[in-house]
């Protein structure tokens, strides 16, 4: 899901954020995503945001021989 808001605390691993997924928002721990910004897409698994995921790339199409 996309990262739409972060909620800072004194404590990072307190650290929270809002995630949507296909227009529903989930409160999410960001406390192993350190890195997590705005607008960022997260792999989420039940409330714990567990990796930032890369920007996906088109690859380019192959050659028809």
């Amino acid at each position: 899901g996309e990262l739409v808001s972060i909620e800072e605390h004194a404590d990072p691993l307190w650290r929270t954020g809002e995630v949507r997924f296909g227009g529903v928002l989930r409160q999410v721990s960001l406390a192993c995503v350190p890195e997590a910004r705005l607008g960022d897409q997260l792999l989420v698994h039940v409330g714990l945001a567990l990796t930032v995921l890369e920007a996906e790339t088109d690859p380019e199409p192959e050659e028809m021989a």
